[in-house]
């Protein structure tokens, strides 16, 4: 399976996180792998390596949650597309969400999203998003 440079998990939910955070390293898919707690933190991150000049700076894929305080993957969504330097064709987006409700599906995919995962990740849900996207 291919490696990713960087992958960007966004929750708030420590042990989603933890889960996630095993899953992706015991899979060995990237050699950096960032974790921001909600929607306002990620946009920091990735406001400050889209001004870096390796185009590796910025995250290939991005696990979003959707339900987050301080700023929720909805809104996490809108603000990316004024972030300059941003390219959304380098980068997949997938909701990593319990919601299942299709009116959350459909917004989502008008905001950019690529893939929508019911939590939790699990090792198959993300070889089959890695093979989907990165082969």
């Amino acid at each position: 399976m291919k490696k990713i440079a960087s992958i960007l998990l966004v929750d708030d939910d420590e042990t989603t996180n933890y889960i996630s955070k095993l899953i992706i390293n015991r899979a060995g898919l990237t050699d950096e792998l960032l974790i921001a707690q909600n929607g306002k933190e990620a946009l920091a991150l990735l406001q400050e390596r889209c001004t870096a000049s390796e185009t590796e700076a910025v995250p290939a894929l991005i696990l979003l949650d959707i339900n987050m305080p301080v700023m929720d993957g909805f809104k996490f969504l809108e603000v990316l597309q004024t972030i300059e330097g941003f390219d959304y064709s380098s980068v997949i987006i997938a909701v990593l969400t319990t919601s299942l409700d299709p009116r959350d599906i459909e917004k989502v995919k008008l905001l950019g999203v690529d893939e929508f995962i019911s939590k939790p990740l699990t090792k198959e849900s993300l070889e089959l998003l890695i093979q989907k996207h990165f082969n």
